[in-house]
């Protein structure tokens, strides 16, 4: 039996700090983990301008609210799960990702929380585990699960390496040039041709 695992943003939805960036009018925040590998240090580098902003969790999930998903992403979604078992594996936290959960018909996902002071400031974050998508992807196969992954960034890399069939899904030049091995698709009909494929041998 498969599990299908996908990332989140880039994927379904925007990517929620980008928005937030644009939102705000500070470029420093448009950095991701298509640009920055190391995540811990990606959050510490936004926490740290969040607190010279003044900006808290409250002005984050007022944009989220204004966040759609994908255009086709909510029907791909549906479509998978009326073939298999989803679950969406992000490095988002729980404060972001249900209004969009929401919107994309409350699918399964595993993610991280923040930590937030009661004047709203956030700051620290709490990982559900290391390296939490390839962790969970070990944890399905230990169970004999087999998985197929999907994701974008280089956060994604490791549970798309250890499953039995991993995808690109509109990722960076870069990513796609450092690793050729993995199929690299551009829209959902073309994941979703190569997922059934997956899922018929």
């Amino acid at each position: 039996m498969y599990v299908t695992c996908l990332d989140l943003e880039g994927v379904l939805v925007p990517e929620i700090w980008i928005a937030f960036s644009e939102a705000t009018g500070i470029p420093e925040l448009k950095r991701t983990t298509r640009d920055e590998p190391d995540y811990d240090k990606l959050m510490k580098f936004r926490i740290d301008i969040l607190k010279e902003h003044g900006l808290g969790l409250k002005e984050i999930q007022d944009t989220i609210a204004t966040i759609d998903p994908l255009p086709g992403a909510k029907e791909f979604l549906d479509e998978l799960r009326s073939i298999t078992q989803v679950i969406i594996l992000s490095d988002t936290f729980t404060q972001f990702a249900s209004p969009l959960m929401k919107k994309l018909g409350w699918p399964t996902i595993f993610c991280n929380s923040l930590e937030v002071a009661e004047n709203g400031e956030i700051t620290g974050f709490k990982m559900r585990c290391d390296q939490g998508k390839l962790s969970t992807v070990k944890a399905l196969q230990s169970v004999g699960l087999d998985t197929i992954a999907s994701g974008d960034s280089f956060n994604d890399l490791g549970m798309i390496k250890e499953s039995q069939a991993g995808f690109l899904f509109r990722t960076t030049d870069q990513i796609k040039k450092d690793f050729p091995q993995f199929p690299a698709f551009e829209t959902y009909d073309e994941l979703l041709a190569a997922i059934k494929e997956q899922l018929s041998k």
